[in-house]
């Protein structure tokens, strides 16, 4: 029952954690409430990327004329679609107990509470409880969907993600409120399938984070296939008590009347970091996240915490480097901090949004003088040759120095592109030093190159 170290949480942060700290000689064990994998590999990142490509399977078929291909007929079996999700997220799961196997790492399954003394009380799903005792204990309790208290979540009429995924039958309407990642994807997913979508945003343009160009090309593109989108709007209350939702919508026009088979709250994730003990040990706080330092160690000693219950960005791949980070620093090793700057953000809908870096208007503010580069994939062979000439790549560098400060993706597979470029951030690679690298051609990446050259007056194709 003696550990170096138990990781709490088995989702991307807590099962990479794990398995790092076997590699480097750690007795360890993991400590999962739910199903090993998390909610990335249940219920998030895996299961909608599952659902995902079955709509745009189901876009190919009801556009297969302009490929000169004759396709008769083609239906939506919502059910079957929902079966492959599961089953693919199943699948991923099983590999995650395959690596625990694997790498020795004992999974204990239950509730877990921590106390003083490094000691962590586990409470089985049959009420029975066993204490535990680690060196060293990694919080990787991961977050759930964020209740708003004007859109308190029945699981019916109106839902969270994970109820999303799994629907019994395919809502005729849906509103979805809030159009970051979750609410776009899953916008997209619905109406894809045919289901009539509304998006309702607070801000004054969807997708906020994202540079303002990317908000503008999703909103076009994402308009032309239907979906109707409401910004600088604000829900203030849905009635389910009839068959539907009824829902109020203030904006600048009033307050209006809408109406859906179903509300998907998208607005946001609130921590676990409820009934772990931590207020009883002493654990500290701030802005709602537990306060850890650059290699994720609490103010208590032996008590760290990675993922969505910390600063920084809440995705699976942060969580990841963050669990490495952390158990290579117990293990005595010397890694470097995280650079928070150069992490990837992708938003999987059609066309596929990816970025990295400084906005063009967040250049700006850090007071750097900056160069622009852009190019369209209208410009691009394989884009044409593909039919997928929506979006475009957009760089900004240090007219100065040449530093690759941010870039800006909105296309077809442009989560495939985006890791060169943080790659070239990484290693410090210049604007002159990307147009000069040879890339590939017929290919989508090679727009990554034609719009650094633009940034410096030599762009070819445009």
């Amino acid at each position: 029952m003696n550990y170096d170290l138990i990781v709490i949480g088995s989702g991307p942060g807590g099962y990479v954690a794990a398995i790092r700290a076997s590699q480097l000689g750690l007795k360890t064990a993991i400590i999962e409430r739910e199903s090993l994998g998390g909610i990335c590999l249940n219920w998030g990142c895996i299961p909608t990327k599952a659902l995902i490509k079955s709509a745009q399977v189901f876009e190919y078929l009801n556009h297969a004329a302009d490929y000169g291909i004759n396709v008769q007929g083609g239906e939506v079996d919502f059910g079957a679609v929902i079966k492959r999700s599961r089953g693919v997220a199943d699948g991923m799961s099983k590999g995650i107990q395959f690596l625990m196997k694997k790498n020795k790492i004992d999974v204990i399954m239950g509730t877990a509470k921590i106390k003083k003394g490094g000691k962590i009380d586990v409470k089985a799903a049959d009420g029975s409880s066993k204490e535990y005792t680690a060196k060293n204990t990694i919080l990787a309790t991961g977050a759930r969907s964020r209740e708003l208290p004007n859109l308190k979540q029945d699981g019916k009429k109106i839902i969270g993600y994970r109820q999303a995924m799994t629907l019994p039958e395919q809502p005729k309407s849906l509103i979805v409120v809030g159009s970051g990642a979750i609410g776009i994807e899953f916008a997209y997913f619905y109406n894809a399938m045919g289901t009539k979508v509304t998006v309702v945003e607070f801000m004054d343009r969807i997708v906020p984070v994202e540079d303002e160009e990317i908000s503008k090309q999703l909103e076009r593109s994402l308009k032309k296939e239907g979906i109707t989108f409401m910004t600088s709007a604000n829900v203030e209350s849905v009635d389910t008590t009839g068959e539907g939702c009824k829902v109020q919508v203030k904006s600048a026009k009033g307050t209006e009347t809408l109406e859906a088979d179903i509300v998907l709250s998208a607005v946001g994730i609130t921590p676990n970091i409820e009934n772990l003990g931590l207020e009883e040990v002493g654990v500290k706080f701030e802005k709602g996240r537990i306060l850890v330092d650059d290699f994720y160690k609490t103010n208590i000693d032996g008590v760290f915490a990675i993922g969505d219950i910390v600063k920084g960005q809440a995705l699976a791949h942060v969580a990841s480097a963050e669990g490495i980070i952390c158990v290579e620093k117990i293990a005595g090793h010397h890694p470097e901090p995280l650079n928070y700057n150069n992490i990837p953000g992708c938003t999987y809908c059609s066309p596929e949004i990816a970025s990295v870096g400084y906005t063009e208007k967040g250049a700006k503010d850090a007071g750097y003088e900056i160069k622009v580069g852009k190019f369209p994939f209208s410009a691009s062979g394989k884009a044409s040759a593909a039919g997928t000439k929506d979006g475009f790549v957009k760089v900004i560098f240090d007219a100065k120095y040449g530093e690759f400060l941010g870039a800006h993706l909105i296309g077809a597979n442009v989560t495939e592109m985006i890791g060169e470029i943080c790659v070239a951030r990484k290693l410090e690679t210049t604007g002159m030093d990307i147009v000069k690298t040879v890339h590939p051609h017929p290919t989508m990446s090679e727009a990554i190159m034609e719009a650094a050259a633009d940034a410096y007056g030599e762009v070819i194709h445009l």
